[in-house]
């Protein structure tokens, strides 16, 4: 979900060109087409908007599609630097990172139930979840948000006896799409450096998975930082910029 560009886009192709069945699924599928394309035996696809109350049943027929769903892959997002506090910017982001994730997530996890089944969820939240960050208040809320969604869905699996993993992927800036062209981002990651890590997580069903080690760091640093201290300091200080 969400793999018209970016880390989305690379995982889908890196699976395909692997023999892996897989059905994507983004607003806008220009780019899911040219897979499609070149993978005519291992890709699906399907317009989903996350924001729309229609998704889930359009995820269901995607699963169809493809012959089932063994896991589901979130990676759907948006942000941007938003220190104007711009309501509708702000609201657009939540919608999307947030309800839109619980729509989608909490879809995928009534499939594996009802259709009596193992089942993965994976997602991309984001090491921004770690602590609210002023000039990005929306998207990291959100991404906290997405975080503490997983942890409550593993222990609902744990209630019901349901066999369904969860790995949590946090990476740190990577140059997609999703951030400004023009900017220099401390501790920037490409794509293709990124993407060997993420299906590692995804293979071996880590449950948190913080990308790359130097992000790690930092986020065991920012976690253990008090909220009064926290709000008096530049978080991009602390990473050498």
């Amino acid at each position: 979900m969400g793999a018209s560009s970016g880390i989305g886009y690379a995982v889908a192709e890196a699976l395909a060109s692997r023999g892996v069945k897989v059905g994507l699924a983004a607003r806008h599928t220009k780019n899911l087409l040219e897979l499609k394309e070149k993978y005519p035996d291992f890709v699906e696809y399907l317009s989903i908007d996350v924001t729309h109350n229609d998704a889930p049943a359009k995820l269901f027929k995607l699963a169809e599609m493809t012959g089932g769903m063994d896991i589901y892959f979130h990676v759907a997002g948006i942000g941007c630097d938003n220190t104007d506090l711009d309501p509708a910017r702000e609201v657009e982001i939540v919608n999307t990172n947030a309800s839109g994730f619980a729509r989608m997530v909490s879809s995928a996890y009534r499939y594996f139930c009802e259709n009596g089944k193992k089942g993965h969820i994976a997602a991309v939240t984001s090491v921004a979840g770690t602590k609210g960050i002023g000039n990005l208040s929306a998207y990291s809320a959100s991404k906290k948000f997405d975080q503490t969604y997983l942890v409550a869905l593993e222990q609902l699996a744990h209630m019901e006896n349901m066999d369904i993993k969860f790995t949590d992927i946090r990476p740190g800036w990577v140059r997609t799409p999703l951030i400004d062209e023009d900017k220099k981002y401390p501790m920037e990651m490409t794509v293709e450096e990124v993407l060997p890590m993420v299906i590692k997580a995804i293979v071996r069903r880590k449950r948190v998975a913080i990308i790359d080690g130097r992000w790690n760091a930092l986020a065991k640093v920012w976690s253990r930082i008090p909220d009064n201290v926290w709000v008096k300091m530049n978080p991009e200080a602390s990473m050498g910029k």
